[in-house]
């Protein structure tokens, strides 16, 4: 998926040649057959437009200005939209395209499931949507994907699998939601169950939406159980309220049950390690890696941020053992501005 990653989280016109054939040949759901108003749903689905300080952390690989979707479901203005959009922004509007357009400030960031908060600053004057249930989704069922444009773009999602998510990035999902066709406007975009309620948030464009080793291109949403699990921690602590992560500052990817770390972050905890672009990851404190989700679970289960994790690495056919000091990810992150 080289080249499609750096897509995901900012301004993904360059996947217009790949997602708009997909798109324009998608089928359309049908507001005579739907047990809710599609198009009342589909106004809680709003534009959401943010930039970033381009000395932001986050603006090295997810740019400046981002643009993609928010939902509203609370009646107080609360939104939710996938984090990356809103990462380290100082300046959020969500509405415009047929409302009113507000800023928006961030209440609230998780870095474990990719959620971010928002609190509209005035009335968008629609109706929030209902939270579903995610664990309801079944697989082979047909729901709608909404985004920025209302019922006019949306279209019929095929889910074609609930499984497992690890992301080159340090995280991991124990099951997220993959539809089909890929929509072009994902990012933060909205999975109605079959009553109109929230299932799931948008996140990304991949192409292997199908289980196995079959090809197909769709999107993976995050789901909203997760959010419904945390909000009122997210919302009283602006995060979890628990020790973070430990993270490594690495970007890696998975072939044949091996680990390449293609990347690290600059002064990061991996850096200062000693761990370099290239190097194979075998073990971790000692056990063996097989696969990127097991990587993060061996690192997580190491303890919080901070701790030391010994990591062994394959570099030109040698074996190398580096001790790495982990960081809290949110440290290198600016904090939003007070409100």
């Amino acid at each position: 998926m080289s080249g499609i990653e750096e897509a995901n989280g900012h301004r993904p016109h360059g996947l217009a040649h790949v997602v708009d054939p997909m798109f324009a040949a998608a089928t359309r759901p049908d507001p005579t057959k739907l047990s809710y108003d599609l198009d009342e749903a589909l106004r809680a689905v709003v534009p959401l437009n943010s930039r970033a300080p381009e000395d932001a952390f986050s603006s090295s690989y997810l740019g400046t200005e981002r643009e993609g979707n928010a939902v509203l479901i609370g009646e107080d203005g609360l939104a939710v939209t996938i984090g990356y959009l809103v990462t380290e922004a100082e300046t959020v509007i969500i509405g415009g395209d047929h409302g009113p357009a507000v800023e928006a400030h961030v209440v609230a960031y998780d870095y474990e499931t990719g959620f971010g908060l928002l609190r509209a600053s005035a009335s968008l004057d629609v109706k929030p949507l209902e939270l579903g249930s995610s664990v309801d989704v079944i697989e082979d069922d047909t729901l709608v994907v909404g985004a920025r444009g209302g019922a006019a773009n949306a279209i019929d999602g095929h889910v074609e699998s609930k499984r497992e998510f690890a992301g080159y990035w340090e995280y991991m999902l124990e099951e997220a939601i993959f539809t089909a066709p890929p929509h072009p406007h994902w990012s933060g975009g909205a999975l109605l169950d079959h009553q109109g309620r929230l299932v799931g948030v948008g996140s990304l464009f991949v192409q292997d939406a199908a289980p196995g080793d079959e090809a197909k291109a769709g999107n993976m949403f995050v789901p909203i159980d997760l959010l419904k699990e945390s909000i009122d921690e997210l919302l009283q602590y602006g995060g979890r309220n628990t020790p973070p992560r430990p993270w490594l500052g690495i970007y890696s990817m998975e072939a044949l049950g091996r680990v390449l770390i293609t990347s690290i972050t600059q002064d990061g905890p991996a850096e200062r390690g000693g761990i370099e672009a290239g190097d194979v990851v075998l073990a971790v404190n000692g056990r063996q890696v097989s696969g990127l989700a097991d990587l993060y679970r061996k690192i997580w289960s190491s303890g919080a941020a901070g701790v030391t994790v010994e990591i062994g690495v394959m570099r030109d056919n040698e074996m190398n053992t580096v001790s790495v000091e982990t960081a809290n990810r949110a440290d290198f992150m600016k904090q939003p501005r007070a409100h």
